[in-house]
């Protein structure tokens, strides 16, 4: 596919079409897969990649680069494509300056999972089949690539792009996804049992605010947490209150809007589940407004914003299930 993908960005941009390509390019390491612009075809054969390490959704650096001249070419992945769509129906993408290329996706591959399963010391990925194999420190390791897998592609929701111009390879579908199953079981817990779930998550937290700027949802150019006068703007807590406060109020804000691509926990560099407050407003959603996905219909209305008559109450609510 990475040669597919080059292929395309190189006819693309010399014949005039588009000014630049958004694609991902390696750091320091194998893994360490990076979004970036490419204007020509020589950078394009230097430095872009294309493999099972980028994760990284794209859409978000869009509402910047197609305010530019000319038309942007833009990879999409599945999940990708939902951001997409949810930013142009936000009005925060011109959806002209943009020239978007579906790619198809299998999963893409968790560097924390990796290390998790004993294997440190990484200095370089190939992949072979169904495995990786891993070169390290201190010698070779195999792993399986199913075992490794990020936990939005084990729990995808949708193989299928909502908004592309053409597609390399073979289109999708929306897809069955257990993705609620970690929400339900933190919802089985005791008032004092998630109390003390998220107070041992969220105590984690430096406050580098990693997962609000990575957000395609959190897309306020001056957001209420870099008030000088709140006392609180961009430092780490200093207190379990303001630990809570920032993350319930970024989940609160991007309610109705998240497309649950998962990219805050993605990057959050204390691997702090962070997706699952999302999550949890995304079922709460389904429950009381009826099913309802983010950038899947660019006509159709936010239910947090919407009014219908057969909308729930809030005594809808108490009687649904307590302290849920």
């Amino acid at each position: 596919m990475q040669q597919a993908i080059i292929a395309k960005a190189k006819e693309l941009l010399a014949n005039g079409s588009v000014n630049r390509v958004i694609g991902w390019k390696k750091g320091e390491f194998s893994y360490d897969i990076t979004p970036d612009v490419f204007t020509t075809a020589e950078a394009i054969d230097a430095d872009f990649v294309y493999d099972d390490f980028c994760g990284a959704n794209v859409s978000k650096f869009l509402m910047k680069i197609s305010k530019g001249e000319g038309k942007t070419l833009a990879f999409l992945k599945p999940c990708d494509s939902y951001s997409f769509a949810q930013l142009l129906k936000e009005h925060r993408i011109d959806r002209e300056k943009v020239y978007v290329v579906g790619i198809p996706c299998d999963g893409k591959a968790d560097i924390n999972k990796i290390r998790e399963n004993g294997i440190d010391g990484v200095l370089s990925i190939k992949e072979d089949g169904s495995n990786y194999v891993i070169d390290t420190l201190y010698g070779e390791k195999t792993i399986a690539k199913a075992d490794v897998y990020a936990e939005r592609c084990v729990n995808c929701k949708s193989k299928k792009h909502v908004d592309v111009d053409e597609m390399l390879g073979e289109e999708g579908d929306v897809i069955a996804s257990n993705r609620f199953e970690m929400v339900e079981k933190i919802e089985a817990m005791s008032s004092e049992e998630k109390y003390e779930f998220w107070k041992n998550e969220l105590s984690r937290c430096i406050r580098c605010n990693a997962c609000r700027n990575v957000c395609p949802a959190c897309t306020c150019e001056n957001c209420v947490f870099d008030n000088p006068n709140s006392d609180i703007n961009n430092k780490a807590a200093a207190n379990s209150f303001e630990e809570n406060m920032y993350h319930i109020i970024r989940a609160f804000h991007v309610a109705g809007r998240c497309t649950d691509c998962g990219e805050c926990s993605r990057v959050c560099p204390q691997n702090i589940p962070i997706h699952l407050l999302n999550r949890k407003i995304i079922k709460d959603v389904n429950e009381l407004y009826g099913e309802y996905q983010a950038g899947a219909d660019p006509d159709e209305r936010y239910p947090l914003v919407n009014f219908t008559y057969g909308d729930c109450e809030p005594s809808v609510v108490y009687e649904r299930g307590g302290d849920k």
